[in-house]
């Protein structure tokens, strides 16, 4: 019962800090470092990642007009801006994928460890206050999804590739603070950072379970299905939670969190 609650606890952190950029894996290992899942090594990398199958759900159904090309209304259309669309978040997982792919193992041997998420998320939350304070009085290029160019979703997808190789990065952080750079609205980079998950992180977790080992047990089958239903459920919420909050307000408020994280990560770590 107590590892349930722990699951739980883990659903809850990675449905808020999935999305809100402002990195999971930091706050999932920082979280780890207080309440430890009883479970192998092994299962415990999988679950890490797996688990945002989740979040993933929430995207789906909050989303589905705008990402299913197949609408059914007063009769089948085929929506082709929704393919080119998906060839376009595509062309910008390439980068993240061919990495992945290659060094996936490597890089988490070198990078995953509370120095280096700390840093990333000290250096990406300056990040976040520097555009934001140079975009302030700029009109955004590109305030549609449609008006993103293969070029430009390459270009985001660029920014992925950094959050693939250093942790604590943020992935949605990385390509929405890339986005920003590039003249992309924040409710349009929100959006397609959102959309972008999906292949990624569906990508991930198969990767993920192809290389685990073994079979997994009952009880950690159990852990793993709590864990991400309850990181669906948190998800849905905090999705509508910024989509309505960027409307209104810029990005510096989480910038300056990633800055109080980071530095608190790396203080509990040099004491312990």
């Amino acid at each position: 019962m107590i590892e349930i609650l722990k699951a739980v606890l883990f659903g809850i952190v990675e449905g808020i800090t999935e999305w809100l950029p402002i990195s999971s894996t930091g706050h999932m290992i920082l979280l780890n470092e207080f309440v430890t899942l009883d479970v192998r090594p092994e299962f415990w990398e999988m679950f890490l990642v797996v688990i945002q199958l989740g979040a993933i759900l929430a995207v789906v159904l909050l989303f589905w007009n705008k990402i299913f090309p197949f609408q059914f209304k007063k009769k089948p259309v085929v929506r082709t801006d929704i393919f080119v669309l998906w060839f376009k978040i595509l062309a910008a997982c390439v980068p993240a994928a061919v990495i992945g792919l290659a060094f996936d193992d490597v890089l988490d041997a070198l990078f995953y460890n509370p120095w280096c998420v700390a840093i990333a998320l000290i250096v990406f939350g300056i990040a976040f206050i520097v555009i934001e304070n140079r975009n302030k009085n700029m009109t955004p290029k590109i305030t549609e999804l449609g008006q993103i160019t293969y070029q430009t979703a390459f270009l985001i997808g660029v920014f992925q590739l950094i959050a693939a190789v250093f942790p604590g990065t943020s992935r949605s952080g990385a390509t929405i603070v890339g986005a920003l750079l590039i003249g992309v609205s924040r409710t349009v980079a929100a959006e397609f950072t959102f959309f972008l998950a999906i292949p990624v992180m569906l990508g991930a977790s198969l990767l993920k379970v192809l290389k685990f080992e073994g079979p997994i047990t009952g009880p950690e089958m159990t852990i793993l299905l709590v864990g991400m239903v309850v990181a669906f459920v948190v998800s849905v919420l905090v999705i509508r939670f910024l989509m309505g909050y960027i409307k209104k307000h810029d990005f510096k408020v989480f910038g300056w969190y990633r800055i109080v994280l980071g530095a608190a990560v790396l203080g509990y770590f040099m004491m312990k």
